[in-house]
């Protein structure tokens, strides 16, 4: 049985790889990745605002991995829309990226479950096999930190270098053009970057399980056994 120190350190550690996992999927479910600041383009050019008339021509947009909306303010005041990424516009964008966002995320929910588990078992028990022991927690830790960086990189590539939120703001849209005066990384983001965080945390938990720590020793007495204590 492992000590109670070790105890401690897995049975928090189990709990960081649960809070990642749960971050994680929060984040893939809320769609506030990204929110920003849309121009209307082609309204502001018809009728040559200038930067007092421009508020009339500045909508907003926010979207996640699978879904998002709009204000489109083109003059006329503003009008909601509500969309989905899959099926229909993820062909107009970078189809291979965007897949490989949340298939690396979907690697990493289950690595967090396995560090979980394992966590679970070396606070329980020892394990005989090395890669059930502390090692293999630290394996599937980094395995899962590692896809979840790989994920907010790519998401990150996509909106700077393939620019995700222009094409999103110009889905469909046959007579306006949207250009884009702002964008923020929005709370889902940063969970995700919390989660790979978490498990960092986790790398360096795992470690401080194996020191040994020298015990206390106390000394006993010793017993003077006489011939007047045997009588009695």
């Amino acid at each position: 049985m492992p000590g109670c120190f070790k105890k401690t350190l897995f049975g928090l550690a189990s709990l960081v790889s649960f809070a990642s996992f749960i971050l994680i999927v929060v984040a893939m479910g809320i769609p506030k990745w990204m929110t920003g600041k849309i121009l209307c383009k082609t309204g502001a050019d018809l009728v040559n605002a200038t930067d007092p008339e421009l508020v009339k021509f500045i909508g907003e947009i926010y979207y996640g991995l699978f879904r998002g909306g709009k204000i489109r303010q083109c003059g006329l005041g503003g009008r909601r829309s509500k969309f989905t990424i899959f099926p229909h516009m993820v062909k107009k964008l970078n189809t291979g990226l965007h897949v490989m966002i949340v298939m690396f995320l979907c690697v990493a929910i289950f690595f967090s479950l396995v560090s979980f588990g394992f966590c679970i078992l070396n606070a329980v028990q020892v394990p005989y096999r090395a890669i059930k022991g502390p090692a293999g927690v630290c394996l599937w830790n980094f395995l899962a930190g590692g896809f979840i960086v790989l994920a907010v990189t790519s998401f990150m590539a996509a909106v700077k270098l393939h620019h995700l939120t222009e094409r999103i703001a110009n889905f469909r849209e046959n007579v306006f053009q949207f250009v884009i005066l702002e964008e923020r990384f929005e709370d889902c983001f940063w969970l995700c970057v919390a989660s790979a965080t978490a498990h960092a945390v986790n790398l360096l938990l795992i470690p401080i399980s194996g020191i040994n720590f020298p015990k206390i020793k106390t000394k006993t007495e010793e017993a003077n056994v006489t011939a007047e204590d045997i009588m009695y």
